[in-house]
């Protein structure tokens, strides 16, 4: 049993849901903020499970912000932890979060799951996560769900909008720069990782590769 795992199913004293699989994709993305002191900024707290797990994987010392729109978190501040009671879907809300703690280490959004709400909250927050920093989207399969402003290939959905991010990322080798060249993705989006039920976006500054490497060039 994995690290992670094993805090879940022993060490939180509320209410928490989480996909099997979801355990090793944390680990392999979150493993190394361990100890570093990192600020995360979860979007849905429920019932605060999942805020008690990231304090005890991550550290004492770890900032551990949650955001939701039930006013009953805000009781999880009595452990420790910054609530905010907002919509993820409200920019003017989500500005407050980021002028109180300008950048997090580690956004995870596991709020409404409604598509405008997802895109909204990666629009504002994305260009707040540090350098090296990850942003983590769980329960993406209600991307394909009509109750969820979701459907299958719906160009209006988070999962479209991330597939097309695969293109960003190789947008510095267009050779059609009238209707393909880099953009902000482009420049700051290292690593994109689709799993089932989650994506998972790496940052750090990129511009585009000047040279190829080569050794042992065989010489006629």
């Amino acid at each position: 049993m994995s690290e992670l795992r094993k805090i879940f199913e022993e060490s939180i004293t509320r209410e928490s849901m989480k996909w099997e699989n979801y355990f090793e994709i944390y680990e392999r993305h979150i493993r190394r903020f361990v100890g570093s002191n990192p600020t995360v900024l979860e979007i849905g707290v429920y019932a605060g499970g999942s805020l008690q797990m990231w304090r005890r994987y991550l550290g004492d010392d770890a900032i551990i912000v949650g955001m939701d729109t039930d006013p009953r978190c805000a009781e999880m501040r009595s452990e420790g932890f910054d609530i905010f009671i907002g919509e993820q879907g409200n920019k003017d809300h989500l500005q407050q979060i980021i002028d109180r703690y300008g950048s997090f280490d580690i956004v995870i959004d596991d709020g409404s799951h409604k598509t405008s709400d997802l895109k909204a909250s990666f629009e504002k927050l994305f260009p707040h996560v540090t350098e090296n920093g990850v942003y983590l989207v769980e329960d993406i399969h209600t991307n394909y769900w009509a109750k969820h402003e979701g459907g299958y290939k719906n160009p209006g959905t988070f999962i479209e909008m991330m597939k097309s991010t695969v293109d960003h990322l190789n947008a510095f080798h267009s050779r059609d720069p009238n209707s393909f060249r880099p953009n902000f993705l482009t420049h700051t989006v290292n690593g994109l990782h689709f799993y089932d039920s989650v994506v998972v976006l790496e940052k750090r500054t990129r511009e585009a590769p000047f040279q190829q490497v080569t050794v042992n060039t065989q010489k006629e």
